[in-house]
């Protein structure tokens, strides 16, 4: 079992944090860094049953409490069984706890392709998505992540693809 978890206090309400995760796969996404990485696409609006994903990696929407919470079951890459989820909690008035907790039984190929491919490239999206919900909020980041060499290597061949929109 694999559990990876991100989290960033920022100094906003959570309703702002939360109105981020609202914006998740729209027009006007507001916390996935589509500019660097595959933009997340939904076949329809942020609810439950919207299917879609962002690259190889697919899921749909199992739990969506707006302004709070959403969470995605993957159905691919193959050997990903498990969940993915993005929570906004308000810890006082103006600090809000931004988490993404990715919780999967790998199995068959997964069992490699996740720890040497998709782990470096998933902990590099996520910290630049709490990156992009600071500056978002006005609050920039005290330290901004910077990818691995390891994630830029992996990233190069397809660095075209992935910054399109």
């Amino acid at each position: 079992m694999v559990y990876n978890t991100h989290q960033r206090e920022i100094a906003a309400p959570a309703s702002e944090v939360g109105s981020l995760i609202d914006s998740l796969a729209s027009e006007d996404d507001r916390l996935w860094p589509r500019s660097q990485w595959p933009a997340m696409r939904l076949d329809g609006p942020l609810g439950v049953g919207a299917a879609g994903g962002h690259g190889p990696v697919r899921y749909f929407v199992t739990a969506y409490e707006p302004g709070k919470r959403v969470e995605f079951q993957f159905t691919g890459p193959s050997g990903f069984k498990g969940q993915h989820s993005f929570t906004a909690t308000g810890l006082t008035g103006n600090s809000t706890l931004l988490q993404h907790e990715l919780s999967i039984s790998p199995h068959g190929t997964a069992m490699l392709t996740w720890p040497l491919f998709f782990r470096p490239m998933h902990d590099a999206l996520i910290e630049e998505s709490l990156d992009r919900a600071e500056k978002e909020l006005g609050v920039p980041p005290g330290a901004p992540h910077r990818r691995s060499l390891w994630t830029k290597i992996l990233r190069a061949p397809f660095a075209a693809r992935m910054t399109r929109k």
